[in-house]
């Protein structure tokens, strides 16, 4: 039975006394093996609507956005738990792209650019003053990559550079199909493009050049560091982790360098018949328990939960 009190007509609406309620469309998920030009043409429009996309690349899945919209980026984040202390880095689709986002390329960048991409290398430069990247707190950096996947390339084509990281929630495993993805990000992505499973070589290696002309391995990845010096002779590797300086750690004692305590320090045992009982049972007196005791327990609980 339909209640007349809570009835909307459709006159009511266009006269904007009642607002439409708004249900946010399921996310798209295009197959590029099948709809190529069909997906890319949606995750476009998507990013262009300021809204996440999922696309793959040669190591990962990766969540894309505007990389020069705020708003996006932060959805972006918002969607991986991720803060904007944790900018994503920026995929591009040519190599000729690196020069427009940043201020300098060293030599030896140009040199890894030129043999190693598209691929597994992501490079941190300095940013380009008058470009408004809008990726989070990079300071004044930014880290820039060229995928080796055809249908990623093909979308950058199209939408320009994409702030992309890994498609998962932070902390957890990158995925490598589409599935994962979805099962990570739901409905916080608009588009997700399926290219099938991607990866298995790991993520990309990362080199910064933004405080050296040498350049300086942040992360190690697909590409080993054998690799990346062949061609960057000065490169710095990526540091070992500290090991503790065994002149500081203490020297093992041995049992007989243990000394027993002093006989004479000890305290006499105390016979039963030097236990003194009270005199009477007026001696034993009874604590009192005021109506705050209760309050008290339950606040010590409630400061521990």
């Amino acid at each position: 039975m339909t209640n007349e009190n809570s009835a909307v007509s459709s006159d009511d609406v266009s006269q904007g006394e009642v607002s439409p309620e708004v249900v946010a469309a399921p996310p798209a998920v295009h197959d590029l093996f099948v709809q190529a030009e069909a997906g890319i043409a949606a995750a476009a429009d998507a990013v262009a609507a300021g809204q996440c996309i999922v696309l793959p690349t040669d190591t990962v899945y990766g969540i894309g956005a505007d990389a020069f919209s705020s708003d996006a980026v932060q959805k972006l984040l918002d969607a991986k738990h991720r803060g904007r202390d944790m900018p994503p880095p920026v995929l591009v689709a040519e190599p000729s792209m690196l020069r427009a986002l940043t201020s300098e390329v060293p030599q030896d960048a140009a040199a890894l650019a030129k043999a190693f991409w598209p691929g597994a290398l992501t490079l941190i430069l300095k940013a380009q003053k008058t470009l408004h990247l809008k990726v989070g707190e990079t300071d004044g950096t930014v880290a820039v990559r060229v995928p080796d996947h055809d249908g990623a390339r093909a979308l950058l084509r199209r939408t320009g550079p994409l702030a992309v990281s890994s498609a998962n929630l932070s902390g957890q495993d990158a995925a490598t199909t589409c599935d994962e993805a979805r099962a990570a990000l739901g409905d916080s992505v608009a588009v997700y493009l399926d290219g099938g499973t991607v990866g298995g070589q790991g993520a990309s290696t990362i080199v910064d050049f933004s405080r050296s002309d040498r350049g300086r391995v942040l992360r190690a990845g697909a590409l080993s560091f054998e690799d990346l010096v062949a061609v960057a002779t000065r490169l710095e590797p990526l540091p070992e982790p500290a090991t503790p300086d065994s002149s500081q750690l203490a020297a093992p004692v041995e049992p007989e360098q243990l000394e027993a305590p002093d006989a004479s320090q000890l305290a006499a045992p105390v016979e039963p018949e030097q236990l003194e009982a009270p005199d009477t049972m007026e001696a034993i007196e009874t604590p009192e328990v005021s109506a705050d005791d209760d309050h008290g327990e339950h606040s010590d609980a409630r400061a521990t939960e």
